[in-house]
């Protein structure tokens, strides 16, 4: 079962996309529970940056996988990443830019709110 299900806001979990559905569960949202191993809890915009080193990582976004029914990413769309990825990529200075109302609070257990706030495309919540 899902863990409760507020944002690094402490606000209900806005939807992240559904075109593409995206979601540890496929409903949308970065909701995670005790199966989401890799806690994909960051609601994240795609950019050819972060697709390029998440590819270099082992984690190819881009290419359609039709067997899993995933069409592949492109720059622009959204999507829950790892928490732990998104970290990796803060790191190396190519972390995509995020939705907080839509990033799950258990990414706080890894990511502080200030590294997310300053990659936040939520202009109207950053002060």
């Amino acid at each position: 079962m899902p863990e409760a299900n507020l944002s690094v806001l402490d606000q209900p979990l806005a939807t992240c996309s559904n075109a593409p559905k995206t979601g540890f569960y496929r409903t949308g949202c970065c909701e995670t529970g005790p199966e989401d191993a890799g806690r994909h809890t960051v609601c994240a915009r795609m950019t050819e940056a972060f697709l390029h080193f998440s590819a270099a990582q082992g984690n190819d976004l881009v290419t359609p996988r039709p067997e899993f029914g995933f069409a592949g990413l492109k720059p622009g769309d959204r999507w829950c990443l790892c928490v732990l990825r998104w970290k990796e990529a803060l790191e190396a200075e190519v972390a995509p830019p995020v939705f907080l109302r839509g990033t799950h609070k258990a990414a706080l257990d890894f990511v502080t709110l200030e590294a997310l706030k300053a990659h936040s495309l939520d202009s109207d919540v950053l002060n």
